[in-house]
């Protein structure tokens, strides 16, 4: 009997997808998927149609478009404070989740250990199974998700090669501090680890906070691989345009792996990225931290209101909720539930842990909800959640 390779058999659908295939066939409101409702700017649909009625339309250099690459380069230092080398430090991904996957690939080898924070992207620890690595995980604590410098340092052993850090977090919302990031530095230059950073929703940023880009701290340039990518900042999710900044070594062992993944990411969205980029002023990322700082407010205070107990997230665009009205539930028969109650999709909380651990009696399950909406949106989740705080 044929039978696939071993490294997949343990693999599931992204649950995620599945969600989002749940709203598809129920008809229900999708809060699970992170992807805006809402049109990019009129600049970058116009500046894509021109690319593609020019004729840029073939491969382009496989690690990127110079022109993208340079504008991104551009772009970095000016926000990062720190030269950037769109020849040597640079190499556009298939999104920044493939981006990613090639640097996990690129730097494990079958039988490294990587450090995975919980909660997690869901992409992360199956990337790390095809490189044939072991993913060791600390728990980050509720509701603030904090890095504790104790837990990190306990879970390197001699075969630790690598730490993967998302921050602004998704799911979590937490924007790592100061000191968590020095706290990460220092374990990182003790160990002598890699670090993967995942910085896609960098401009999702709240309440006077900043973005600290760990490469940006001394000693950590030359050990960290920072992802990053247009897909949530330009409402361009569907294009599928990332990027990796890394250290020449680094990159062009991520280039290598990038290559023989994808080839390249789609030659006139690179163009019309390109021209973006450099047309964008700088107040456009601030105006949109300052617009989803208000659509954040308005969205934890609806779900406060419907009954739902959460912590106000301090970056990216997702909220993780405790479900008391669905007490006794599984995050995942929780999730099915409130599309069967009132027509909203939700992620289970327990989709971002590597145990899908079923609850005990009187667990309150825990949702993920994304609030990337336009107004309108927002306006109907208010209705619905409303009827949702009247069937308590």
């Amino acid at each position: 009997m044929v039978q696939p390779a071993q490294r997949v058999l343990h693999f599931t659908e992204s649950v995620i997808r599945e969600v989002t295939r749940w709203a598809d066939e129920s008809g229900a409101l999708n809060l699970a998927q992170g992807f805006p409702d809402y049109d990019p700017p009129a600049l970058v649909l116009e500046a894509a149609q021109r690319a593609i009625a020019s004729g840029e339309n073939q491969y382009s250099v496989t690690w990127g478009d110079p022109r993208l690459r340079e504008a991104i380069a551009r772009k970095v230092s000016r926000f990062w404070g720190v030269p950037v080398d769109p020849q040597q430090h640079i190499t556009v991904t298939c999104g920044a989740t493939e981006g990613v996957a090639a640097s996990l690939l690129a730097v494990l080898n079958p039988g490294d250990e990587v450090i995975l924070l919980e909660p997690f992207y869901e992409n992360y620890l199956p990337v790390s199974h095809l490189a044939g690595a072991t993913a060791k995980f600390v728990r980050l604590a509720p509701p603030e998700y904090r890095i504790d410098e104790d837990a990190l340092r306990a879970a390197i052993t001699p075969r630790t090669r690598a730490l993967v850090l998302n921050t602004p977090g998704n799911p979590t919302g937490h924007v790592l501090s100061q000191e968590e990031v020095e706290a990460v530095r220092r374990v990182c230059l003790e160990h002598d680890l890699i670090l993967i950073t995942d910085e896609i929703y960098e401009h999702f940023i709240y309440d006077g906070r900043r973005h600290i880009p760990p490469a940006t701290l001394p000693g950590m340039r030359e050990r960290t691989i920072s992802v990053g990518g247009l897909s949530k900042t330009l409402a361009i999710t569907g294009w599928r345009i990332g990027y990796v900044i890394a250290p020449p070594e680094l990159s062009n062992a991520v280039r290598k792996v990038h290559d023989f993944l994808t080839v390249g990411a789609p030659s006139p969205l690179q163009v019309a990225a390109a021209e973006a980029l450099d047309t964008l002023p700088d107040s456009y990322y601030t105006d949109l931290a300052a617009a989803y700082q208000v659509k954040r407010d308005r969205f934890v205070n609806l779900l406060r209101q419907a009954g739902f107990e959460c912590r106000t997230p301090e970056g990216a665009y997702y909220v993780m909720a405790q479900a008391p009205m669905l007490a006794g539930l599984s995050d995942t028969d929780a999730a099915r539930e409130l599309i069967r109650r009132v027509g909203i999709a939700a992620v289970p909380g327990s989709s971002f842990y590597e145990t899908k651990e079923a609850p005990a009696p009187g667990r309150i399950p825990v949702l993920r909800f994304a609030f990337c909406k336009k107004d309108e949106t927002l306006d109907k989740v208010g209705e619905i959640l409303a009827g949702l705080a009247g069937k308590r």
